[in-house]
């Protein structure tokens, strides 16, 4: 066993896109569909995209059902604090304030390191975006 090298497996990461018009949602809570997205940190790719719809929309049912579909990390337009609370508890790191865009390119940016949005309040709109 000389000088073998011990390698970290690559990693993957479930990320969620809330799109309207097939572009991300300026309010989370009114999309039309979730872009799910596998991508590896590590090479900095996107692995696999899966267009999805939500359920019907039930105060608190989002984060249950994206944790439920393993999502580790959303990227939103705008979301209400209550989301960005029900997120936190179900274990979800959110990263919104970002301005629209492709799916592929919201998350090619945070892999990248270029989306340089935290977590933020949509106080503007506090009634429709949880």
């Amino acid at each position: 066993m000389n000088n073998l090298e011990i390698l970290k497996p690559n990693h993957t990461l479930k990320i969620a896109i809330p799109l309207s018009g097939g572009l991300l949602s300026e309010h989370f809570g009114h999309c039309d569909q979730f872009a799910l997205v596998e991508a590896n940190p590590d090479t900095k790719t996107i692995l696999n995209t899966v267009l999805v719809t939500p359920p019907p929309h039930e105060p608190g049912l989002l984060p249950r059902w994206l944790q439920q579909q393993g999502v580790q990390l959303i990227i939103a337009g705008g979301m209400g604090q209550r989301a960005l609370n029900l997120f936190a508890q179900n274990g979800i790191t959110v990263r919104s304030g970002r301005p629209g865009g492709a799916a592929e390119e919201c998350v090619a940016d945070y892999l990248d390191g270029a989306l340089t949005s935290t977590a933020q309040a949509c106080n503007q709109h506090e009634h429709g975006c949880h």
